[in-house]
């Protein structure tokens, strides 16, 4: 798809309007029901919907379709995050009146992060046709090890681990450890400090990074071109917020996530290895995005539906607890939260964390 700098003018002048009517919306720090939630989520996905009828008007059929594959895979994969981020609101025990205004700069950053991800991603694909093989083999052996995690049962409990950046930056800027609205930073007794608000934006941001480790190569295994890439990655990302407030309290029930995405991530990283095989001279099949796509959303719908039905049963009480004794924690106080039915945090907290 011939991209002119116009059009890609157009594009970031677009979303930069979006988000800033986003950030005008929810300047107002307050708790966010399912119900805005909801809308919100509605908006975004429809927008994203109006962003591909676009693409198959002036494009055609095959850039829509890498579009829509991409975007499903991403909004997918971001669900994995969500997992994180609520570690992390318990870890730096944010307000929940302030939560929308941390998410809506976290992914703000997390976006730009990745805009530079995929332009180093598109240069490489580019200029050597190999990195194929080696995005396939990263996505093949990540699936591998989501699935083996996913039968070995229940992860255990979890903490949020701080990355190097977010631990170098809070050594080097002196902080406070108390909230100020949404104030990032505040004097007192003449010192200029960071507040835990612009620490949390940052873990937001930062940790996400880490998971485009997997999105982008999964996404350059459906399109190479950098437009749908960015653009898929840019809605995906947006709708995110909404998506934390909509789902977070349902998120314990996706207890069969895991195989999924690993289904998803190994079948994409088979379809880059025979891409490149294809591309050194190979007589082998390519997989059409058409089948791409069919694949993915078969394997998301069977995965919900199949946790959905796996948790349902969960829901009943529990039988009473014993009585605790004095002085004894509670397991399910302030900052106890558990990574439940294998998910995807666990995986990040102990393998993506770099210098955890």
């Amino acid at each position: 798809m011939d991209v002119s700098l116009t059009l890609w003018a157009l594009t970031l002048a677009g979303l930069i309007a979006l988000i800033g009517a986003d950030f005008l919306i929810g300047r107002s720090p307050r708790d966010v029901s399912v119900r805005e939630a909801g809308l919100w989520t509605g908006v975004w996905t429809v927008l994203a919907g109006l962003f591909c009828a676009g693409l198959l008007v002036f494009a055609g059929a095959g850039p829509a379709g890498e579009f829509l594959a991409g975007y499903v895979t991403e909004k997918s994969l971001s669900v994995d995050n969500l997992f994180v981020f609520v570690l992390v609101m318990a870890k730096f025990a944010v307000p929940s009146p302030y939560r929308q205004r941390v998410l809506l700069v976290g992914v703000l950053i997390a976006l730009l992060l990745r805009a530079v991800f995929i332009a180093a991603g598109a240069t490489l694909v580019a200029g050597f046709s190999w990195v194929f093989f080696v995005f396939g083999a990263f996505l093949l052996r990540t699936a591998w090890k989501l699935a083996g995690e996913a039968v070995a049962g229940p992860a255990r409990e979890e903490e949020y681990e701080e990355n190097r950046l977010l631990r170098a930056v809070r050594r080097r800027v002196p902080s406070t450890s108390r909230y100020h609205g949404t104030l990032l930073f505040v004097t007192e007794n003449g010192r200029r400090l960071m507040t835990p608000m612009l620490v949390v934006m940052l873990a937001i941001g930062t940790t996400d990074v880490l998971f485009a480790l997997d999105s982008i190569p999964a996404i350059f295994g459906l399109t190479q071109d950098p437009y749908i890439v960015f653009t898929a990655n840019a809605f995906a990302l947006m709708g995110l917020r909404q998506l934390y407030f909509l789902v977070g309290g349902l998120l314990g029930r996706l207890v069969h996530l895991a195989y999924g995405l690993s289904l998803v991530l190994g079948f994409i990283g088979v379809k880059l290895v025979l891409h490149a095989l294809h591309e050194a001279g190979a007589h082998v099949p390519e997989i059409p995005v058409p089948v791409s796509l069919g694949v993915i959303l078969a394997v998301l719908a069977v995965t919900t539906v199949t946790s959905l039905l796996a948790s349902r049963d969960s829901t009943a009480p529990a039988p009473p607890a014993p009585a605790e004794l004095p002085g004894q924690p509670t397991a399910g106080g302030a900052g106890d939260i558990r990574d439940q039915g294998g998910s995807p945090a666990g995986r990040c907290l102990r393998e993506r964390s770099p210098g955890a």
